[in-house]
């Protein structure tokens, strides 16, 4: 299959430029009829018959296995979640805190994450502090020194817990996950690390020898290595995932459990209430999800495979991410963020003299689609496989 091939089994890319896959990525149709029969295979078996279970338990395995071998993780260490925001507190929330320790947290997270770690300090009675790195533009060998120089400059004896997005979603730059993992474990005290991945998961080469340098490696090495199906992967919303590490399953307890979390469903244990818990990731995995988002998911993620091997997709979109940066930096008063061609599909920049909101305004009345951001305040194209050549002159054009 091809990219434009692709292209055109997603409606949404039919009738609208659109440059928004970091938000939501394009459904394929074969992904939508993959949840159709499988809406229509539970009323064949029956939603609650003898049937239906050993039919939901091959289905659940079989995505659960999908996204391990994508993150390069076994699959005992991967739990289905609904969004990246569930995949990273369920697990945050169940760690043993102390009164004091510190939460050491980047100036590029998502502020869903952000929110809930304040409100984790406040219950817990931890410190936070700010791990700086939005200044970070340029090539990837000197903002990868200038991330461990940051970190080292910012841990404390008190660091419990680091947060990193993989890909930042603000500015679009790679962080050394990998390289942060290994101090942390220099570390006395070793402290988590949590990475969003919302970015990375569907765009970067996550398992692939060879491409450490763009992330190999990253969801093996961090304790929480959230994501969603609904962005890069062109999935359903609704289902996503995270990969923890083998030191949080031993560590962390669920503090929102249900009947998937439960090794036996039919059994809550006796007095020691963490036995009744599954041992591996699964206890992450509260109740009951919406099944058909299963097949949707695992199609997408076959279709995608179907066009070129992760690496090959990264080099596809940054194909046209180069193309929109250097366009950009043609343009009087247009400013891409970074300094250097972006190291995956995200493209910030400024306009001068403009108003972010009312220029995502006007470009969406010309059926062109990006958005805004508010820190740093500018606008972000995302680029995909399925972009074209011509719809990134189309925006460049527009711009100018």
């Amino acid at each position: 299959m091809t990219p434009v091939q692709l292209r055109d089994l997603m409606p949404a890319l039919a009738n609208k430029t659109y440059f928004n896959y970091g938000g939501q990525g394009p459904l394929p149709t074969p992904s939508l009829q993959a949840i159709t029969a499988s809406w229509e295979r539970i009323q064949e078996l029956g939603p609650f018959t003898a049937d239906i279970w050993p039919w939901l338990e091959l289905e659940t395995r079989g995505l659960r296995g999908s996204l391990a071998a994508l993150c390069g993780v076994p699959p005992e260490r991967l739990a289905l979640t609904e969004n990246v925001t569930s995949g990273c507190v369920l697990p945050l929330w169940g760690l043993p805190w102390q009164a004091g320790d510190e939460l050491l947290i980047s100036d590029c997270e998502h502020p869903g994450v952000v929110a809930a770690c304040r409100e984790l300090a406040r219950r817990e009675k931890l410190t936070i502090s700010t791990l700086q790195v939005k200044a970070l533009r340029g090539d990837l060998t000197s903002s990868n020194a200038s991330v461990l120089e940051a970190l080292e400059n910012s841990l404390t004896p008190t660091t419990r817990l680091v947060v990193l997005s993989h890909l930042l979603w603000n500015t679009g730059q790679l962080m050394p996950i990998a390289a942060v993992a290994q101090r942390l474990g220099e570390h006395p005290r070793r402290p988590w690390l949590l990475v969003d991945a919302a970015q990375s998961v569907g765009s970067l080469p996550l398992a692939e020898r060879g491409a450490e340098a763009f992330g190999a490696g990253a969801a093996s090495v961090a304790d929480i290595y959230a994501f969603t199906g609904h962005k890069w992967c062109c999935g359903p919303e609704g289902l996503g995932g995270v990969a923890l590490s083998e030191r949080l399953l031993h560590e962390s307890q669920p503090t929102m459990g249900g009947w998937r979390s439960l090794a036996n469903e039919n059994i809550a244990g006796g007095s020691d209430a963490s036995s009744a818990w599954h041992h591996d990731a699964r206890r992450f995995e509260v109740a009951t999800s919406c099944a058909p988002l299963l097949a949707g998911l695992k199609r997408s993620l076959q279709l995608l495979e179907a066009v070129a091997p992760a690496p090959q997709r990264l080099e596809l979109i940054q194909a046209r991410s180069h193309q929109l940066w250097q366009g950009l930096g043609q343009l009087p008063g247009v400013n891409p963020l970074l300094d250097v061609p972006p190291p995956a599909g995200l493209v910030s920049f400024v306009v001068d003299g403009a108003n972010p909101g009312e220029l995502v305004h006007q470009l969406g009345q010309r059926a062109i689609w990006l958005r805004t951001l508010d820190d740093p305040h500018c606008l972000r194209a995302c680029t995909h496989i399925t972009t074209t050549e011509e719809e990134v002159e189309l925006l460049l054009d527009a711009l100018a």
